[in-house]
């Protein structure tokens, strides 16, 4: 079988003289080329940058879905803290008012409830567009997880009271509300 370039010329597609100039050409190409190099393709290496660029964007992808995963699963950890130790609110009558998102909320406890959440001892926290009350100790781990969740937690160290209070002598009434 003869080679495409003797086919050409028998074909009178070619001329000698063009095949010959072709073939001076390739030789210099290889001649200046050093040994052990190899030609550098540029598709291949168009192909090879993409292929890199693919996996820096899958990659970056895979992060965010990661880290969106890890947010829900957070939200399902606060979820679950609340529904297991959310207190019960039927009996309750006393509003208390407090501030989130710049704006008063209220929601209604019973007057132990409400002494409880001015001394610190209970919070309020938001979870699912629903304010509910939960233990001190539980509105600190919902705390871990996400800040925002908790609006209402006093600090306790507000109700210590040191020798050097000048009102320490004086009740407050039971019956003042702020």
């Amino acid at each position: 079988m003869a080679s495409l370039q003797e086919q050409l010329l028998k074909a009178g597609l070619a001329d000698e003289k063009k095949a010959k100039s072709i073939r001076n050409e390739k030789r210099k190409q290889r001649k200046q080329q050093p040994k052990g190099a190899v030609q550098v393709n540029e598709t291949e290496e168009r192909a090879r940058q993409a292929r890199l660029e693919k996996a820096e964007r899958d990659r970056q992808l895979n992060l965010e879905r990661q880290k969106e995963a890890e947010k829900r699963a957070i939200q399902a950890q606060i979820r679950q803290l609340v529904e297991t130790n959310k207190l019960n609110r039927s009996r309750a009558e006393t509003s208390y008012q407090f501030v989130h998102d710049k704006k008063i909320k209220k929601i209604f406890v019973d007057d132990t409830m409400v002494d409880q959440l001015s001394r610190g001892r209970l919070a309020v926290v938001f979870v699912n567009g629903e304010y509910e009350v939960v233990a001190e100790g539980v509105a600190r781990k919902i705390m871990e997880r996400d800040e925002l969740a908790v609006i209402v937690l006093h600090d306790r160290g507000q109700d210590d009271k040191g020798d050097d209070d000048p009102y320490a002598g004086y009740e407050i009434p039971d019956d003042l509300m702020w």
